[in-house]
């Protein structure tokens, strides 16, 4: 249930064309990840199979509208924040946590798979061999390690989470909305083609962007033209 209306909330917000989405989680920790109670319920009665199913898939949809979500998605981490809970805010553009943040990924432990995409978003970006330990091993990690391998891009202060991403979102939303959501779009997409894909793209967004007023009435400010 809370799978789904979180879905439903980025692609509200992605219709409305919301630059910046700002995802976080009120109480002691962000997130155990999956309820293991309901999940044991779901695997041992047969009857329960098709809810089971659309239960797991309802982790990979949830990835599929925060990716595809035009705007930037900022997620802010505090306490706790385990398994699935973790994976899948990877679909995330900008990762900050608060200082007591601790991550694990114990799913090879209870015998069950991971989900979100994890298996590709996590080593793009702390790469191959970091990742298999990270996954494989289950350890649980800190925030300070968490950035230094590059899962995230900023640790802060508890107090002042909400404040820090407020402002990651006041200077996401002062771009060009056009070359933003192109930027996010391209970047996404570059590590799954050929490098003549990526110079491709990259000439059709900046000639898309170099015909909009926006890029104009920019550039014009930025020269101080009159």
């Amino acid at each position: 249930e809370v799978l789904e209306k979180l879905i439903e909330a980025f692609n509200a917000s992605a219709e409305n064309g919301d630059l910046c989405v700002i995802y976080g989680a009120e109480g002691k920790n962000f997130t155990f990840g999956a309820d293991l109670k309901y999940a044991y319920e779901l695997m041992t009665q047969e009857e329960r199979r098709y809810e089971a199913t659309e239960y797991l898939w309802s982790w990979q949809r949830l990835t599929t509208a925060m990716l595809k979500h035009p705007g930037i998605v900022i997620v802010g981490y505090h306490g706790w924040i385990v398994g699935g809970g973790f994976e899948h805010t990877l679909g995330s553009d900008i990762r900050i946590a608060a200082e007591n943040t601790r991550f694990m990924m114990p799913e090879l432990d209870i015998g069950i798979f991971f989900s979100n995409a994890s298996t590709r978003l996590i080593p793009q970006l702390v790469g191959l061999g970091r990742a298999k330990e990270l996954m494989i091993m289950g350890n649980e990690f800190n925030a300070e390690e968490a950035y230094r391998i590059g899962l995230i891009n900023r640790i802060c202060p508890v107090d002042e989470l909400d404040s820090v991403m407020d402002q990651y979102a006041e200077k996401i939303v002062s771009k060009e909305p056009n070359a933003l959501r192109l930027a996010k779009k391209q970047l996404n997409e570059s590590l799954s083609g050929t490098i003549d894909d990526v110079l491709y793209k990259e000439g059709v967004a900046m000639i898309e962007t170099g015909q909009s007023e926006g890029a104009i009435q920019r550039i014009k400010a930025f020269l101080n033209m009159t």
